[in-house]
Parts: structure tokens; sequence; C-alpha cells
């Protein structure tokens, strides 16, 4: 590595180094280190950049082959060189050939000065068609441990699943730079922060408080994963009973409408043994993505937080919904999706973020998507959020309601502002005549009308949720598993 003094300065800052952190996160003896002998191509500095400051190989994560991937703080601050780049875009290729798993523990200053001068220098640094096409044949999966400025950076927006560690900076350029190019002055943590990136850009899907918590992040979005895109998610034993009755969902679930609850609750109910991976719960936090279990099947959960917004989703939740189907569609999670959702949060912030596109987006990625879909009205779904939940023809394996679901156009109080606002201005009783109207909009919203018409498949009792979609997906997967045709594979990774 960098010499002594260097790894001292990592280990007083309180970092592992980068040998140390594949040490710590690959199973014990594992780890097949390539390009040991690697080092720079620059004249004068061979003898400065021992494994030119990457270090990679192939391992296992719980019995499970990996390729791994470590910049060297150490060397050039882990800056990256023509070697290096070489090195990182052979072995991930090869991964890609191989159907192996990638992991990235980044940090860096991005390109590497001399090297990626001039015109021959840049020309050789650029991103390559093949990796950008590989097209979620593999999970790709990055952790941010340290400042990490372009190439990691490049890594991290495209990958399946980062993770960022508090005190760390994820951007194009330092803070450095930017006020050398531009003039503007502005913290690390202002400039590309956790709190940016998990609450306003959704360029990174977790927050770790350390480096280890971090690489346990990694870890356990990793044991959803299959290691490549010709295998189904990996089941995972359980003991919980399929066919369990879930009483508690009567207590979870307020009947009233305005009345709020905490969605997260009644999934954790569901599902086996109460264990859920939520994925980017900062962002969109109208809307809930995340991985569990059914049956021992590994299944991708969309549902609607009423503690956000009443659930309403508005741009954000469209982006994080369309990125979520996308990975599910691609690596074969059935999906499921637990409606509540009034509508959507329309107005003129909205329309400058362009939310009928995103609306429309997310409608198309549904289309799209081949893998079994399951969807469970739980208290209402309103207007074309319906549709973008998976409603009647979207591709949904089954659409089921529970009994006091609404289901309508819009909501009944605007529904009667809109259609009999006049009459009622004009009503010597407008109290009453109001209630009437509402008793007869609550009847039309029962999603009695709909099954009965066979618009939805059934009306079921709330307690038989999980023997429901339990059932529904071992018929929803006979012929061929949980695989998809894998027509989202090539989306873009951040929409």
């Amino acid at each position: 590595m960098g010499g002594p003094k260097k790894i001292e300065r990592e280990h007083n800052l309180g970092k592992y180094t980068a040998r140390e952190r594949i040490e710590k996160f690959v199973d014990p003896g594992t780890f097949m280190e390539l390009g040991i002998l690697n080092h720079s191509d620059q004249p004068g500095a061979e003898v400065k950049s021992p494994a030119d400051g990457y270090i990679c190989g192939l391992a296992k994560i719980e019995g499970r082959p990996v390729l791994v991937q470590a910049a060297d703080k150490t060397v050039f601050a882990g800056a990256e060189g023509q070697v290096y780049i070489r090195k990182a875009r052979s072995l991930k290729e090869y991964a890609v050939k191989r159907g192996i798993p990638i992991f990235e523990l980044a940090e860096g200053g991005g390109l590497r000065m001399p090297d990626g001068m001039g015109a021959d220098g840049i020309s050789s640094s650029l991103p390559s068609r093949e990796g950008l096409r590989h097209g979620r044949q593999v999970p790709h999966i990055v952790g941010i441990m340290g400042d990490s400025f372009g190439g990691p950076t490049w890594h991290a927006v495209t990958s399946d699943f980062a993770v960022q560690v508090k005190g760390t900076c994820m951007a194009v350029g330092g803070p450095r730079m930017l006020e050398i190019a531009t003039g503007e002055k502005i913290s690390k943590e202002d400039l590309g922060g956790w709190k940016l990136h998990s609450e306003k850009t959704a360029q990174i899907d977790e927050v770790a408080e350390n480096e280890d918590e971090c690489m346990d992040k990694m870890k356990e979005f990793f044991s959803y994963m299959p290691l490549n895109a010709t295998e189904e998610p990996p089941f995972r034993p359980t003991n919980d009973d399929p066919h369990r009755m879930v009483d508690e969902v009567l207590e979870i679930v307020p009947t009233k409408r305005n009345r709020a609850y905490d969605m997260t609750k009644l999934i954790k109910t569901i599902v086996d043994d109460g264990k859920f991976f939520e994925i980017k719960p900062l962002f969109g936090r109208a809307l809930i993505t995340g991985f569990a279990h059914l049956n021992k099947r590994a299944v991708g959960i969309i549902a609607n937080q009423p503690m956000r917004f009443g659930g309403a989703a508005g741009p954000d939740e469209c982006d994080k919904a369309i990125e979520f189907i996308s990975l599910c569609d691609s690596f074969h999670f059935p999906l499921i999706f637990l409606h509540d959702i009034p509508g959507f949060r329309i107005g003129s912030k909205g329309e400058e973020q362009r939310i009928p596109s995103k609306i429309m987006a997310w409608n198309q990625a549904l289309a799209y998507s081949t893998v079994p879909k399951l969807s469970v009205i739980v208290r209402k779904s309103i207007g074309m959020a319906y549709s973008n939940m998976c409603g009647p023809g979207l591709g949904a394996d089954f659409v089921v309601a529970w009994p006091t679901a609404e289901i309508n156009f819009t909501g009944p109080e605007v529904g009667i502002n809109v259609v009999y606002g006049n009459q009622l201005v004009d009503s010597k009783n407008a109290s009453e005549e109001r209630k009437e109207l509402l008793n007869q909009w609550t009847f039309d919203s029962s999603p009695y009308k709909a099954a009965a018409k066979h618009l939805i498949d059934d009306v079921i009792d709330p307690r038989d949720t999980r023997k429901f979609l339990c059932q529904s997906l071992e018929y929803a997967c006979l012929k061929n598993g949980s695989k998809s045709e894998r027509l989202l594979a090539t989306w873009p990774s951040l929409y």
C-alpha cells in the first residue's frame, strides 16, 4: 500500500484501509486478488503506486461468489490512473460474463493527474459502452466509505444499491475544485453529504453511521438478490405458517379514511417473520419500497404510507416507484402492491416538476414489467393512482380489496363539491343533503360493485391477507417461477 505513515493516517481518522475493508467484508480466506503486481504506467510513478491504488479480486460472501473492489486512499488519494481504470474495467467485464455480483468499497478523488490529461489521457479514461450496457445482468452494489468524486460517484449512481457513510461527500468534483472552477464556496456536507443524497437526490439508497454498518447493509441487500439475471432470488427458510391469520391488521388500519397509521407495521405483520428491508426510506416518504419474503419466496413490496401526505404521491414517489419496479423486474422479484392512496399531490409545484410525465412513466414501467404482481386495496385507491398501484389493466395476476376499501375517480368530499356544488348552494337543507350524497357516494366507492362485474378478482377478509398473498404467489409462479422477460433491464438505473 502507500506506506506506514499513510496507513496510520487513515487509522487516526477512524477509517479502515482498502485491504482491511476487504478482509472484514468477505468470508475469511476466500479473497483471490488479481492485479497485485500492477503499478502506474506514468514514468517515475512506478514505485509509488502499488496495485495502482485499486485492490480487486474474487471472493465469497456467506458462501456466494462475488467480485470485490476497493480504492486505496493511501496511493495518490485513491485517484484513478490508467492502469487502475484498465484493471477495474476488465474485472467488471469478467464478472458480467460469468454472472458474478459486483461490490465496490468506494472512495477517491476522481481521475488522476497527469494520467487523465491531454487528448490521449481523457480519451482512454471515458466510460466504456460495454460497461454502461450491462443491463442489470448482475447485481452491482456500492458503499461510499470516504469522500468520492468522479469515478466512484459515477459507479454509485448507476448501481443497483448504494450506501453512504455519514460524514462523507459524493459529488462530481470536490469543494476545492468547485471553488477554483466556478468560484462557489460550499462545505462537503452541503455539496454531497448523506442528507442531500438520501432525502433529495435519491442517488443513494441507504445511510450508515460507519464503515461496519455500511458493509452490513450491503450484505443484507445482497442476501435478497440472485447472483445474476439467470436465477430467481434465493428462498429463505422459515417456520412462519403461510396460512397464518393476521388478526392484528384490524387494529393497525383504521376504517376512517382520514386517520393515519404506519403502513410498515402492516407490512411486517403480513410478511415472513416480520422481516422487511426498506429501500430509500428517507426519499419520497409517502411511498414505501423494499424486500421481504412470503412463504420463503423473496418479493418486492410497494405500499403507500398514510403517515406522509396522507399517502398521496408526488414526483419523488413516482421516481422511487419507477426505479424499484425496474430493479424488481430485472432480478425476478414478484411485486406486491398495498394501496392506501388518495391520489397525487397536484398543483403548480407538481406541474413544474413534470408530474404528468412521471405518473405515466410509472404506468409504463408497470406495463412493461412481467414478473408476477399481486395488488391489495387496503383502505382506498383513488383516481389515476389506482392505476399506478397496479389496478385493473396493468398486468396484475390478481387485484383484491378489503371490504371497507374505497375505489373511485376522486374522494367523496371533492367529488360531491364538483358534481353537486351548485345544487348544494341552492339547497334549503344543504347539510342533510350533503350527508345523503356522501352516503350514496360511499356506496358507489365500495369494492363490491367492481367485484360483481369482475373488474377486480375478490373482496377478502383483511385477516386472510397473508394467506391470500402466499397462495396466489404459488399459482402465479407455477410455470416459470418468478422469472420475468426483463424488458426493464435497460431502463436507467436511476430514473
